[in-house]
């Protein structure tokens, strides 16, 4: 067994040797790759769901929301046991809970045990996520080299989210729904046999305890504020349901906060917050994520309920969007150094709200060329090349103590930011489409929903651009 790196390892430092460094990011990468997928891939899927098994439109729905919601809520927990516990043993953890439960889920017969299996499917995934990007950025030492480990990080993860459409209209198509959950079981055994064997020990905990009311309090908080977020897209933002379950979140969040100013180990050091590159990476993530999250559900539905593609059709449709968010999150690295975080930042958000603003001219009758093939290249490479030196920024300015916690903010930025731009975009949508879901009428709608996301991301450009720090943050010993 490999040694334990117990508290010694720093942000500058790596916890394993150069020869092996890579293989530690490509495994951190895949398990990455597997959550994000999973966020999409049983979209197409759903119709098949329902018909096997009786589902109704609210069940239907739960299928996705108990994934977000477990995801979403445990993720910062997740993110402080990798620091206290060990970042390969969550990682293992994570990964083992995650693909025993999509082998529930692939084999489910009756509609709750396929509801059940996505929920624990969501709390493997938010004890896994944030152990990938904390080992990652262990594994290389900062500076350049670090740089491209989170860029492939991004890439890969981006990645995921992107093949969903696509992954999941092949497997429905040639198999069957059921193949959308157990499709992750090879893969992650494959995925716990590289970590066992690449991946070595590390923790920064020095014999701390997680602080249980922080951790009750931030995990029921997000839990609650994810739920409120997703009955909006059934039940409306008036809803007094919707209301009241949106305020209890935002209301134990604000006693989490209460919680932890007087904690003397707390959850989520307050002081995290004041570093300026943590802070404002954290918001242009959420930002960011708010819009892309919701690019690919809408560009989905449009391919398939307006254009009239197939499953598999609409997923070949965006597979260059998807190899454009991954070459610009690889190209990011290169950019950096003469271009410089901030500034990549801000251009990558711009060339995103480009392909947004050009997203929201689409028609009914739209061709593939002007409608997805040249928007979505401009949004999703201009994403991709905002989100890794967002990523790098927060990250590099942790102490080490923190690393795993601000990988699982970071993750929960991104989620959270996911949830609430497609919740607030479909709603946007729906109003304007109005009762008649004619083709013309769901254009219409998506396209009022573009034009919002085009001004989240110039309204990120700006943010960016005045809070991010002007220089590249040194990582802090």
């Amino acid at each position: 067994m490999p040694q334990t790196d117990s508290a010694t390892s720093t942000s500058d430092t790596p916890s394993v040797p150069r020869s092996r460094a890579w293989p530690v990011v490509l495994t951190a990468s895949a398990g990455q790759f597997l959550v994000v997928l999973d966020v999409s891939v049983v979209n197409v899927a759903l119709p098949s769901m329902r018909a096997d098994l009786g589902l109704t439109a609210a069940g239907l729905q739960w299928v996705i929301n108990a994934y977000a919601i477990a995801f979403a809520g445990f993720m910062l927990l997740g993110g402080r046991a990798a620091d206290l516990y060990g970042r390969k043993a969550m990682f293992l953890l994570g990964l083992g809970l995650f693909t025993a439960a999509s082998v529930a889920g692939g084999l489910a017969q009756e509609g709750w045990q396929l509801v059940a299996g996505r929920a624990v499917q969501g709390l493997g995934a938010a004890v896994l996520s944030p152990a990938t990007l904390t080992l990652v950025t262990g594994a290389v030492p900062a500076g350049p080299a670090r740089t491209r480990a989170i860029a492939t990080w991004t890439a890969v993860g981006a990645a995921g989210g992107a093949a969903g459409g696509f992954v999941g209209g092949l497997l429905v198509d040639l198999l069957s729904w059921r193949w959308v959950l157990l499709v992750n079981v090879p893969i992650g055994a494959l995925v716990l046999v590289g970590a066992v064997f690449w991946l070595r020990e590390s923790r920064t905990g020095g014999g701390r305890r997680v602080d249980l009311p922080g951790a009750v309090l931030v995990t029921a908080g997000l839990a609650t504020l994810a739920y409120g977020i997703v009955q909006t897209e059934a039940a409306g933002w008036t809803d007094p349901a919707t209301v009241l379950t949106l305020l209890g979140g935002l209301g134990l969040l604000a006693v989490f906060v209460l919680v932890e100013s007087r904690a003397a180990a707390p959850l989520m050091p307050l002081k995290l917050f004041r570093t300026r590159a943590v802070s404002a990476a954290n918001v242009g993530i959420l930002l960011c994520g708010s819009s892309s999250f919701g690019m690919w559900f809408f560009m989905t539905t449009y391919a398939q309920s307006v254009l009239g593609y197939s499953p598999l059709e609409a997923g070949l449709a965006l597979v260059p969007s998807s190899l454009s968010v991954v070459l610009g999150s690889k190209l990011a690295p290169r950019l950096m150094p003469s271009v410089g975080a901030r500034n990549l930042a801000v251009t990558g958000a711009l060339i995103g709200a480009t392909g947004f603003a050009w997203q929201s001219t689409m028609t009914a009758d739209g061709s593939f060329l002007t409608t997805i093939l040249g928007p979505g290249i401009l949004m999703m490479g201009g994403i991709g090349l905002a989100t890794t030196p967002l990523s790098t920024l927060a990250t590099s300015s942790a102490a080490p103590g923190d690393a795993g916690l601000v990988s699982g903010l970071v993750n929960t930025s991104r989620t959270m930011g996911g949830a609430l731009g497609i919740a607030t975009l479909t709603t946007i949508a729906t109003a304007v489409t109005g009762p008649a879901a004619t083709p013309t009428g769901l254009t219409t709608g998506y396209a009022a929903a573009f034009r919002v996301s085009t001004g989240i991301l110039l309204g990120a450009a700006v943010l960016m651009l005045l809070w991010l720090p002007k220089a590249h943050p040194k990582a802090r010993a």
